[in-house]
């Protein structure tokens, strides 16, 4: 599949989604949703999308100096901010953190590294983001609770499984996959899981969570939302992980369609969880307008290119990694 088809599926999936929601439930959960939005929600959705937004520039900044490049903090809030708005304008929901990897490359002169640092600090967010749902779907009472222990069982089944076949596979195979499974490896070893690397990671990923969540939550009182703060946080956790999943338009798509099912199934009707989704999104979407600024301000600014800079690299990230090309 290309990847100009690839884009086209999944912009038609997130339309298709958006497009059976207002077939079923109508367009007015959408016009109250965005009617919802008031000065108070958008000033504190703007204040946790700060939090966020540092604490997910802290992660990448940690994960990149782990694969041997440098990234200072103020230059990784600035290009966070700014794939957040990308992220949010243009179709797909990861073209901005595509342009992100590609431009601290060109800075460093690795861009094969440093996309690898941006997926694996998205890989690691992801990662906790799905343990804390876990956690927290099956300690709160609510409609989703009783298939967790089944989730829990199956996710651990298919971890164990794939980590077998990759073990495998790279002991057994030769040539650009094995090498390109001993980059990954070491990637994840030096860059998430080293020692002063994974609590840093762990911490900042949990703080992304909570402030994504809260947003949430903002949302919800904003809309009008008669759910209690227990079954409001495992609806949350769902959305935030249907929001995840690349088959949206803009972000729009499979974090509705789930916060729609996610609130009929607990009895308050399809309609308002549709309704606080879209205050999320817009809030989201506000959150997310100082990396425009950033995109103007930066526009015209020369890329830099050259050898990476590399503060006392690992040395077996260098050895294996190396100034890879792809």
């Amino acid at each position: 599949m290309s990847r100009t088809l690839g884009v086209a599926v999944r912009l038609l999936g997130g339309a298709a989604i958006l497009g059976c929601l207002v077939w079923r439930v109508g367009a007015g959960p959408f016009l109250d949703g965005l009617r919802a939005v008031d000065a108070w929600s958008l000033i504190l959705a703007g204040l946790l999308g700060a939090l966020t937004t540092v604490c997910a520039a802290w992660r990448w900044a940690i994960v990149a100096r782990g694969l041997g490049i440098t990234l200072r903090l103020p230059q990784a809030i600035a290009a966070s901010y700014r794939a957040q708005f990308l992220n949010t304008a243009l179709p797909g929901g990861v073209l901005g953190d595509v342009h992100r990897g590609v431009r601290h490359g060109q800075d460093t002169g690795d861009v094969a590294r440093a996309l690898r640092a941006v997926v694996w600090e998205r890989t690691a967010g992801q990662f906790v983001q799905v343990l804390i749902a876990i956690a927290i779907l099956s300690a709160v009472p609510s409609p989703f609770q009783h298939a967790m222990p089944v989730v829990l069982a199956s996710a651990i089944g298919i971890c164990v499984i794939l980590a077998l076949v990759l073990h495998v596979y790279a002991r057994k195979t030769t040539g650009r996959m094995a090498r390109l499974l001993r980059i990954a490896a070491a990637d994840v070893r030096f860059g998430v899981l080293a020692r002063d690397a994974w609590p840093r990671v762990a911490v900042a990923s949990v703080i992304v969570v909570a402030g994504h969540a809260a947003t949430f939550f903002v949302a919800a009182h904003a809309a009008g939302a008669n759910a209690g703060t227990g079954l409001l946080a495992a609806i949350a956790l769902l959305a935030l992980l249907a929001g995840s999943v690349p088959t949206n338009v803009g972000g729009w798509g499979p974090r509705e369609g789930v916060a729609a099912w996610a609130f009929a199934a607990a009895g308050l009707g399809a309609a308002q969880g549709l309704a606080v989704a879209t205050t999320y999104g817009a809030l989201v979407m506000a959150a997310t307008l100082p990396g425009m600024l950033v995109l103007i301000i930066n526009r015209r600014r020369p890329t830099r290119t050259g050898p990476a800079q590399q503060p006392e690299p690992a040395p077996a990230t260098v050895a294996v990694g190396g100034p890879a090309r792809g």
